[in-house]
């Protein structure tokens, strides 16, 4: 996959970004070093400023490419879901057992995420841990039903509309194929969560991560 992944440019809506960062050295910078100063100190603290003091680059020069942190924080979201796409893509493919296909997908978007060598300007680990700990940010906002129609998420809803189709071959029958792929790719975020910081409400740790959890879950409840 890496040789791959090493040719492949993860498409992201051109309306989140002023200038796509894939396009120059300063660009995949800003996106290298704006995962990791996010991890270390959040979103809620996070500054263009800091941002610009951390890559001895003038502050004004990241405005370049994106309006502010919240379209950073889009881009990255939307990035981590097409490259979450992709490697579904490349598991599931001629697959022909159902179940089994399904097993496959759950895996990719619940498993402990790790860094991929091929690309090299971004840290999926980490980039991982921000989008447990921040991705409702992009969701959560007043401006969530206009970015809607700006095709913002699509990416995200190509991910889990990959995973209904599967629910649905495994089990035509059942109703609430949308709400169980949702809550598989949501709820493995908050599992996660709660497994690093909450873990008295979970049972997921060390020994049952969140995969186990959803595959689990998603066997009984399709069970015909």
């Amino acid at each position: 996959m890496n040789s791959v992944l090493s040719n492949l440019k993860i498409q992201v809506n051109e309306k989140i970004y002023v200038k796509d960062p894939e396009t120059s050295a300063l660009g995949k910078k800003i996106i290298q070093e704006s995962i990791l100063l996010m991890d270390e100190i959040g979103f809620e603290d996070f500054t263009f400023k800091k941002l610009g003091e951390r890559i001895g680059s003038n502050e004004s020069s990241l405005y370049r490419y994106f309006e502010n942190k919240h379209k950073l924080l889009l881009y990255l979201s939307s990035w981590y879901w097409g490259w979450m796409e992709y490697r579904m893509v490349l598991s599931t493919t001629n697959i022909n057992d159902a179940m089994e296909k399904l097993k496959r997908a759950i895996t990719i978007v619940t498993e402990k995420i790790e860094d991929d060598s091929a690309t090299l300007h971004i840290n999926e680990s980490v980039l991982n841990k921000i989008i447990i700990a921040e991705f409702t940010k992009t969701l959560l906002t007043k401006e969530v039903d206009e970015e809607n129609k700006e095709g913002f998420f699509l990416v995200y809803k190509r991910v889990i509309n990959r995973i209904i189709d599967i629910i649905q071959e495994v089990n035509p029958e059942y109703g609430y194929a949308k709400s169980l792929a949702s809550s598989i790719v949501e709820g493995s975020l908050h599992q996660h969560f709660l497994k690093d910081h909450l873990k008295t409400i979970t049972n997921c740790n060390e020994n049952n991560s969140p995969t186990q959890f959803y595959i689990d879950l998603a066997q009984k409840i399709l069970r015909k």
